[in-house]
């Protein structure tokens, strides 16, 4: 059998965390505390994404760096629980902690300290040369050393397998070269900000990005990141794709936006996760669907993710056909059902 039937779908290179989690009324503001509710569990975006790819149907390799701990020994088991191909470089620095507040309507803060995460090498990225080019999409994010995460993309593009960045944190290093091998952006509306104020002259406050007029937001993404497709991601009010002009990804339009679907949020601390990791899986499954089938897979496979309380795990496991390709379906009610979403070219009895 070729490599290219048995071999990974999505590899995905970040990090894992572990999670300590506080549940207020309110978020804690400068000099205040607060009483709330605490829980522990696994987190860290790249882990996340990796979970969500590997629950939305996507065989899964997840690139990573892990200390000799606690925590360590938790991302190992929950790899084999969720089937994921985890490929971890050994750390001498304490495994990756993030403190997480979440509020009565499910907004969060979240700080990070970084610990093993920022020990992954480049040399241990070019050891995982063969399973990035037999995957289908590369998916990375910045808590982990951009070098590695731009050593992961170049070899991607070499050969010829499709990128996607999702340049979160925000305040997280970056450069113009990175940006350059991602063919798919995927920043929120905080992220995008400070990306064109870090790699451009243009300026908008994170805050009128979800209302800013779509002629406006397209000559922003165009500026940001002008041969590939970028999508920001809105939180209640959706996402909005920009393509280049001439590779709009079997989409009529270069630019428009994709509504969020409605839901009863609990938390949405791994929201974003959810919708790159779903992305990801559509998009290595989803055949000759337009982006945006893809993109609405994305954003309601998200939005199910908020009913449940966690980030790693809250990613719903979809009840895929027994098909070694099944693949990501569009999605057009306004609203969510208990039962969760298809993937595009999914396989019915009957």
């Amino acid at each position: 059998m070729s490599t290219a039937s048995t071999g990974p779908r999505v590899v995905v290179v970040g990090s894992f965390n572990v999670d300590h989690v506080w549940q207020c009324d309110a978020l804690p503001r400068p000099g205040e505390t607060r009483i709330g509710h605490y829980r522990t569990g696994p987190g860290g975006k790249g882990f996340n994404q990796a979970t969500a790819c590997a629950r939305s149907g996507a065989r899964t390799v997840f690139v990573c760096a892990l200390g000799q701990d606690e925590g360590g020994r938790l991302a190992r088991a929950l790899a084999v629980a969720d089937g994921l191909d985890l490929r971890a470089e050994p750390s001498e620095d304490a495994t990756g902690t993030a403190g997480i507040h979440v509020d009565g309507e499910g907004r969060n803060a979240i700080a990070i300290g970084p610990g093993a995460n920022a020990t992954l090498t480049t040399d241990f990225i070019a050891q995982q040369a063969d399973a990035i080019a037999a995957a289908r999409i590369v998916l990375a994010q910045l808590e982990s050393p951009v070098d590695s995460v731009l050593e992961a993309m170049r070899l991607a593009r070499a050969a010829g397998i499709r990128t996607i960045l999702n340049p979160a944190p925000a305040n997280a290093e970056s450069s113009r070269e990175l940006l350059a091998v991602a063919d798919i952006l995927t920043p929120n509306e905080t992220e995008f900000a400070a990306l064109l104020a870090r790699h451009s002259s243009e300026r908008i406050d994170a805050a009128e990005v979800a209302d800013a007029d779509d002629a406006r937001l397209h000559r922003l993404c165009r500026t940001l990141l002008p041969r590939g497709t970028v999508v920001v991601t809105l939180g209640a009010a959706g996402a909005f794709v920009s393509h280049r002009e001439d590779k709009c990804r079997g989409d009529e339009r270069p630019h428009y936006r994709v509504p969020a679907y409605e839901v009863t949020v609990v938390d949405t601390t791994g929201a974003g996760d959810a919708f790159n990791g779903a992305l990801a899986t559509s998009l290595a499954l989803g055949g000759q669907h337009v982006f945006a089938d893809h993109v609405r897979f994305a954003s309601h496979y998200a939005a199910l993710s908020t009913g449940h309380e966690g980030a790693a795990e809250s990613m719903p496991r979809l009840a895929l056909p027994a098909a070694a390709d099944a693949s990501p379906v569009a999605h057009t009610a306004p609203t969510l059902q208990d039962a969760p979403p298809e993937l595009p070219g999914a396989r019915r009895d009957g």
